[in-house]
This record gives C-alpha cells, structure tokens and sequence, in this order.
C-alpha cells in the first residue's frame, strides 16, 4: 500500500507578521517625539517673545523718558506761553519804570519777546557806530538782559536806499555792522556771555512799512533785540547745517 504523501507547504514570503507591527509602532512613537519637539520650539519661542516684551515694559516703567517728545503736550505749551507772556508784561514794566517807552516798543511774537530800537536813537545815518545818547537806554536793557537766562537775538535792519561807502558795499554790510555794535556794547559794558548772542543783518528784506515815503524809511532802519522763547532756542541749535 503507498504511503499518501502530504503536500508540501510552500515558506511564506516577505517579513513576519510581528515585524510589520513593530514597524507601526516605531513610526507613531517616531511622529510623537517629532510632535513633542515642535511643540517645545513653539513654546519657547513664545516664552522668549513674552519674556522680552515683559522685560521692556518693566524698564519703560522704571525708567521714564527726561527727553520731550517732537510734539509737546497742551500743558508744556501753556507753560511756555504762561513764560513768554511773563516776560513780555516784565518788560513792558521794565521800560515804562525807566521812562523809556519812547525809545523802544516792545512786541511779543512766536520768536519771544521782541524789543524795537529805532535807528535815530542809536547810530547816525549810514554809520554803525553807536552814538552816546545811546548808551543810557542800552545800560537799562543789558541791566534787564542781565537777569534773564534768554539767548538775545540783535538783528539790522535798512531801508531800501542803497549806501555808498568803502566801508559798506551795501546795506547787508550795515545791517549786519549794527547788529554786532550792539551785542560787543553788552559784552564790553555789562560783561554779558558772548554765548548769549546772535548778530544778524537782514539790510531791506523785512520791512515793517512800505519804503514808500521817508516816514515809512525811518520805521524801516531799525534794530530789533530777541528775547528768544527757549523751545525756538533748543531747535535752532538742533537744526543741522545747510549744505
């Protein structure tokens, strides 16, 4: 009798079935670490961002800006102008207590306090010397100067009649000769700082009058004396060169 011969198994190809799990496994822990650690780099990078803005306000709390912003607030600006309009009554005063408002008029402008000398009281016609009936109203202003911290603008100023003299082709020249007469009279009688002071010639290009009739001529030669409003102090000296 033949023996029945059993059918031979064929192997099983490809990888064990315990591989094909194990491989599932390893990848979810593969794609949970990789989770994790974007999870990490979010959070510290939002730790960092907090962190810095923390930082920044603590130091913005403790150390308050001392420098004024570019555009000062309501009550800075009424304390300037209260300043201004101070000065401007104490120098009205000031003129009137020595008999000399027959001599200057006293304005209030954007610039400050602002002091007009006509030309007659101080110099001759065509001259930049200061003549000595000048010299009495000058040491009453540098007295009132004196006890200001004020810078002092002096500025010239002409008619529109052009001058004929070696020493001054024009009347830019003048203008300006009388400006600085003025201020080197503070320095040298009242031993004022010459920081203080600005010397500025502007001959005929800012009239106050028409240069129509020898009355508005005379308005015109005169010298105007600054007291400068601190805030237009600070921003000319901040104002960079021309180039």
């Amino acid at each position: 009798m033949k023996r029945k011969k059993r059918p031979v198994q064929s192997k099983a190809s490809g990888a064990p079935k315990w591989m094909v799990t194990f491989s599932d496994l390893v990848t979810l822990i593969l794609v949970f670490f990789i989770l994790l650690f974007s999870m990490s780099q979010i959070d510290n990078v939002k730790f960092q961002s907090m962190a810095n803005s923390f930082r920044q306000q603590a130091a913005f709390d403790e150390n308050p800006s001392i420098v004024p912003g570019d555009y000062p607030n309501e009550q800075q600006q009424a304390g300037g102008q209260s300043d201004l309009d101070e000065l401007y009554e104490k120098v009205q005063s000031f003129l009137k207590e020595n008999s000399l408002e027959q001599t200057a008029d006293v304005t209030r402008d954007e610039r400050g306090v602002v002091l007009v000398l006509n030309e007659q009281f101080l110099f001759g016609s065509g001259e930049s010397e200061l003549m000595p009936v000048s010299y009495p109203f000058l040491d009453g202003i540098g007295a009132l100067f004196k006890g200001l911290p004020n810078m002092i603008k002096v500025e010239g100023h002409t008619d529109n009649v052009p001058i004929q003299d070696e020493r001054y082709p024009s009347n830019w020249e003048l203008s300006s000769a009388r400006a600085s007469s003025v201020i080197r009279y503070f320095i040298e009688e009242h031993a004022l700082s010459p920081a203080r002071f600005m010397a500025v010639g502007y001959a005929d290009t800012r009239s106050i009058a028409p240069n129509s009739s020898e009355e508005n001529r005379r308005k015109n030669r005169r010298v105007e004396m600054i007291i400068m409003d601190p805030d237009l102090e600070e921003k000319t000296e901040q104002a960079p060169p021309d180039r």
